[in-house]
């Protein structure tokens, strides 16, 4: 049984940047393997089932709401945008962008701070490189800011949970270390997204996406949602004898498997009442930075990428490298 997820585990990281049909169809093709390793782990149950169903549709909901709502209003929010991008500096718009869209993060739930964001950038006059990057840096601020309540996503609900703590235990815990990386994270956007080369002085005009491709998008989110439970289930048998009752440093570096699977399960996994504070901060620490590695790592990745059509390879160009620097910086100058 190991053999078999360790070979599946292998295919979820690799197999998006080898198959085609991996690349095109990420949600099916994780879907079918998680499939795999929940049969293979032998642990399918009415629970489990119940759980791969109902998830998933506070999400789906959510996306489906938001793109309908920005189909409707698309002409005065593009105006807006519009006014805001010609009116503000390019460089500091960037930075306002990426540490507003984390602060709020908490307060209005990572999914709808990764659809407004992705409807920001939507209207930004930038060539395909520079959008890629801004949403990658834009993504790791909504990713760490969601931590700071429980409802910012599922991660911070389940630590929440799992220590017994109160409501702002995780903002107590973490807000320094956060709203520093947030901040770090917008000044660096303003370093390395360069001014856009096409005219800001024009409103930039988007063609409103057919109410099917909303629909299909919000379909494929559901199924994206269902591979990342079933995913994280099915290796848990495989995870848990290695992350269990290990110290704080390899929790922060083996928690680099967050880039592929639910970090809301890795949690659940290695968080316990009895831990003190530098190893929960160790542990979430390092399920929030690896987890914008890659588009599978968190869910506004996935929600950003499939709607601006990112695919695995151009988020990993750019998404690893730079997640594996911070996790370095965070570890020498927090950690060690």
């Amino acid at each position: 049984m190991i053999l078999i997820l360790l070979i599946l585990l292998g295919a979820v990281l690799l197999g998006p940047f080898i198959f085609p049909f991996a690349e095109r169809q990420l949600e099916v093709y994780l879907f079918a393997l998680g499939i795999c390793a929940v049969f293979t782990a032998g642990i399918w149950s009415h629970t489990l089932i119940l759980t791969i169903l109902t998830d998933p549709i506070a999400i789906t909901c959510a996306v489906l709401l938001a793109g309908l709502l920005f189909r409707l209003f698309q002409r005065p929010f593009s105006q807006s945008i519009g006014f805001a991008e010609r009116l503000i500096p390019s460089r500091v718009f960037v930075v306002l962008i990426v540490i507003s869209i984390g602060l709020v993060a908490s307060f209005i739930t990572a999914i709808i701070a990764a659809i407004l964001l992705v409807s920001i950038i939507s209207l930004l006059h930038y060539d395909r490189r520079t959008q890629i990057r801004l949403v990658i840096v834009s993504c790791y601020s909504i990713g760490l800011g969601a931590v700071l309540t429980p409802l910012g996503e599922p991660l911070s609900t389940i630590a929440t949970s799992r220590l017994d703590e109160t409501f702002f235990y995780l903002f107590t815990l973490l807000g320094s270390d956060v709203i520093i990386a947030i901040a770090s994270l917008g000044i660096i956007a303003g370093i390395v997204i360069p001014p856009p080369s096409m005219k800001r002085d024009l409103i930039k005009k988007l063609e409103k996406e057919s109410w099917s491709a909303i629909v299909i998008r919000s379909v494929k989110v559901y199924i994206f949602v269902m591979a990342l439970t079933l995913l994280g289930s099915g290796f848990e048998p495989l995870l848990s004898p290695i992350l269990e009752g290990k110290s704080p440093t390899f929790l922060y570096w083996a928690n680099m498997i967050s880039a592929v699977l639910d970090n809301a399960t890795l949690a659940s996994i290695e968080l316990s009442p009895t831990m003190d504070e530098p190893t929960i901060r160790a542990i979430l620490m390092g399920l929030l930075i690896s987890g914008g590695m890659l588009i599978p790592g968190n869910i506004p990745n996935i929600i950003a990428a499939g709607k601006l059509s990112i695919t695995s390879k151009e988020w990993a160009l750019f998404g690893f490298p730079f997640g594996l620097i911070a996790m370095f910086v965070y570890f020498f100058v927090v950690v060690y």
